[in-house]
This record gives C-alpha cells, structure tokens and sequence, in this order.
C-alpha cells in the first residue's frame, strides 16, 4: 500500500460517515406465509412488484421504500410469524464498505450466490439477521439482475401519506445498551442522542442516528422487572409521516388498525399499529425528511 492510500484509508476510517451511509436499501422478513404477509404490506400501501427469479422471494415497493418477502427454503410448520431477518444499507462502496467492517471485527456473512445471481456483502447483524451493503441505487439497481418486474404493477408505487423510511427498533438484553451503542458508532458511524431527545410516543430506550442523518436505530433493553432476557432481534420498522393523523386516517380507510388505550394512542407524535399478521407490528413517527 503506497503512503497516500494509506492516508486516504486513515482519513476515511476518521470520517463522520465513514461507509458513506446513505440510508436504507431494504427490510427483509421471512414468513413461511408470504401471501398473508403480502396482504398486511397492501393495507400500508406497499404494492408487489417483482418476484425473484429463482427463489420464493417478491420486493414490495412504496415510494422510496423497499421490503423483501422471503418465503425460501421456509418449511412447513415453521413458526409463522414474520422475522425482519436482514436490513440493506445504501453505500458510496459496497465492497470497500464489507472490508472494512471485517477488519473491524464484524463477522462477514458467507452469501451462497447462484449463477446469474448478483452478489451482496454482508455481515451479521443483532441475533440472527444480517445486515447487507448495496452501492447500486441510482443509475442501475440491484433488483434488475435478481428479480424479474410483474408486468401488472406499475414499477413506481406512490407513497400513501408520503410514508417514508424512519429507522428500526431493535430489541436488546438486559444492560446490553452500551456494547450496541458501541457497535453501531465505531463500525458504522452512529451517534447516541441525548436521552432527553426522542420521537414518537415510544420514547424508551437509546436513540442512534445515523452519519446520514436519514434513519434512526432505537435501542429497548426488557423491563428492569423481568428477569429474563428478551431475544434480541430487530423487532419493527417505523416510517416516517410529516402529518401523523393524515397517514392514520388514510391507513384506517384501508383496514388497518391502531393500538388505542390510556397508556397509548396515535397522536401528531407517532402511533402504533395493532399486531397483524404473526404479531407483525409498524409504528408510525412524525418526521419529515425536508
């Protein structure tokens, strides 16, 4: 390595952003039951509109969002409700990106490609999902190589509500707060927010933001009462709605409902769907990206 690579590489490493974050890419669940995972997709206004080539696997578009239903390989009997199994971030290199979190320490995921099949790198993310890095969004995407178009859908889906990508939550164990917080700022650049700095109406837990300032990762350790661990997971997406009560109104006229009690209930802050399909649950926050 020549000594301007080397200081290239060092005043990368010492960036705000040094992936070159640029949001989400997409949110992957698995489900032994696409079909009904599809319909709770519908009522928040996704539309199916491709299918993999050679797997059991459809992209689901709105806007700028992209969610993949992942039924391959899922057995019979296998437990129904959706996981989020994998999260795809957008970044200035993928490879260069890859490379750099494993030499970081991050476990690299062993992707099995099939021929004609593109390539995505990988690592492992909180419990058994994965987190991908995609670099082709703009001129070329990755779904033109995997994925064949349904020639009944129109490719553009509009977002209901200007319903937007706003971050994850993520389930951690007990005390487990500082080695995630951790994880996500060294490897990828997050910044922890002041505990007095939340969104929504489910402020608990750590707030990360990150070096792109377009997503959110929400931390939630278990009740300190609980003596047993929760598994830790990625347990919900939210979207982001510049006018919260619209977006619950236009949702509801499409069947979908929301958790309405004295502790909790959708106001211009945020608000929670009821559990769908599998317990599936999507939390609305007010943002808007302008």
């Amino acid at each position: 390595m020549s000594d301007t690579q080397r200081l290239d590489r060092e005043a990368d490493i010492e960036s705000p952003n040094p992936l070159g974050l640029a949001g989400i890419e997409f949110v992957e669940y698995t489900t032994p039951r696409p079909q009904a995972l599809g319909q709770v997709l519908e009522q928040l206004g996704f539309r199916p509109v491709a299918r993999h080539r050679s797997r059991e696997v459809t992209r689901y578009g709105q806007g700028g969002m992209n969610i993949i239903v992942n039924a391959h390989g899922q057995l019979p009997g296998a437990p129904e409700a959706p996981q989020i199994a994998a999260v795809a971030l957008r970044v200035r290199d993928a490879g260069a990106a890859w490379r750099r979190l494993v030499d970081l320490g991050a476990w690299p995921v062993a992707v099995q490609v099939q021929p004609m099949e593109l390539h995505i790198p990988g690592i492992h993310g909180v419990g058994s999902s994965r987190i991908f890095f995609v670099d082709r969004w703009r001129e070329f995407s990755i779904y033109d190589v995997d994925f064949v178009p349904i020639p009944t859908v129109e490719p553009q889906v509009p977002a209901l509500a200007a319903l937007h990508w706003f971050g994850i939550v993520q389930y951690i164990g007990h005390d487990r707060s500082d080695d995630w917080c951790a994880f996500y700022e060294r490897l990828f650049g997050f910044e922890r927010l002041p505990a007095e700095r939340s969104f929504g109406i489910l402020p608990a837990g750590q707030i990360l933001r990150s070096p792109c300032a377009s997503f959110y990762l929400q931390l939630i350790e278990p009740p300190p009462d609980l003596e047993l661990d929760l598994d830790e997971r990625f347990q919900r997406v939210a979207f982001g709605a510049p006018d919260v009560p619209a977006a619950t109104r236009a949702l509801h006229a499409r069947g979908v409902e929301f958790v309405d009690n004295k502790a909790l209930h959708a106001d211009a802050r945020g608000a929670l769907t009821r559990p769908m399909f599998g317990g599936v649950m999507f939390e609305l926050v007010h943002h808007d990206p302008r």
